[in-house]
């Protein structure tokens, strides 16, 4: 398979992923948008074909693993405290 194909998958995912970031007000959209390029960058890692570029692939795994626990934590508290998770609404003035 020619290289170029993976190359624009993961730019076209990785733009999508930007998209989602940017406009996004859910955050476990949000969560999921951060995910989707993580995984654009492993495509790039792992189409390198480099033993470095796979390992450090599975550094992004392990990484997007512990994002989803802490930040899927965080949505769950945010929850609970606010009742919303729409980051536009949070108010981090606000003291507890």
């Amino acid at each position: 398979m020619h290289p170029t194909i993976p190359y624009v998958t993961a730019a076209l995912l990785f733009g999508l992923g930007v998209f989602g970031v940017l406009r996004r007000r859910n955050a476990i959209l949000l969560l999921m948008a951060v995910e989707l390029m993580l995984n654009a960058v492993n495509l790039v890692l792992v189409t390198a074909g480099t033993v470095t570029g796979q390992v450090f692939a599975l550094f992004v795994i392990v990484l997007a693993a512990a994002e989803v626990g802490v930040g899927l934590a965080l949505v769950l508290r945010l929850y609970r405290l606010r009742t919303t998770v729409a980051v536009d609404e949070i108010d981090l003035a606000e003291k507890h």
